[in-house]
């Protein structure tokens, strides 16, 4: 990528784009700066929710991360939820391929099938938020590691920029954390409106077993209302999968 292309202002730092790394997210924590930006064509050990490997092929896909402060009035758990939400902004913004949130922050494809697009990983340091972002921009699908996962390209929308991604993701996920502060149902307002886990039967796969039922909300801690045969459940963290 083009560094001088990626021009999201302040408060971001100038971002760095480096060919390989072992992981966006690692450079960060090994180095914390509040607002800094590191992309990578390649990541050697980057990581997922759950500590899944998430691999990325130079050249056709996005691999970034940044440091973010804490909010001050909103839950801390809001943070990652806000990023995909950003995330989806700018995607939608740039490709034009229509995009939803699979609660808390997955980016989902349903013209393809909802296959996941992107994904995103928060990690809480003294310093603030790191969180890194994978998207798969011009992958084939023999390019893509499962066949759960799509790309822009397949979605039809190929040679997308990805500096362009990256800038309008950047400019919206600084708007949002300004307004996760001073407006938090706002932006919970916003994100129910782009999850499309809402609405739709789930299963939550939890350290103390599964829970199903029909997800109605997502509060303001930034957790999961369930409707199940037993009452309501909020998950605040855990492996959603939409029932088909």
């Amino acid at each position: 990528m083009d560094a001088s292309l990626i021009t999201p202002g302040p408060p971001w730092l100038p971002v760095e784009v480096l060919d390989s790394v072992d992981s966006t997210n690692a450079v960060l924590v090994r180095d914390p700066r509040l607002w800094r930006v590191v992309t990578a064509e390649e990541q050697r050990a980057g990581r997922g929710r759950l500590d899944r490997a998430w691999t990325t092929t130079p050249g056709l896909s996005i691999a970034a991360s940044v440091l973010v402060p804490r909010p001050t009035r909103a839950p801390l758990g809001w943070v990652p939820l806000v990023v995909g939400l950003a995330l989806r902004t700018a995607v939608t913004e740039v490709s034009g391929v229509e995009v939803t949130l699979k609660w808390p922050n997955d980016l989902l494809v349903p013209a393809d099938d909802d296959r996941k697009l992107a994904g995103i990983l928060a990690e809480l340091t003294p310093t603030g938020v790191v969180v890194g972002t994978g998207v798969n921009t011009d992958q084939e699908r023999g390019d893509l590691p499962v066949d759960t996962a799509t790309s822009l390209r397949l979605a039809g929308a190929s040679g997308v920029s990805r500096e362009g991604v990256l800038t309008a993701y950047l400019v919206s996920l600084g708007t949002l954390l300004r307004s996760l502060d001073n407006d938090p149902y706002a932006v919970r307002t916003a994100y129910a409106a782009a999850c499309g886990t809402l609405g739709r039967t789930v299963v939550a796969h939890l350290p103390q077993g599964e829970v199903r039922g029909v997800a109605t909300d997502v509060d303001a801690d930034g957790r999961l209302c369930l409707t199940t045969d037993s009452g309501p459940r909020a998950v605040a963290a855990g492996d959603v999968v939409h029932v088909r």
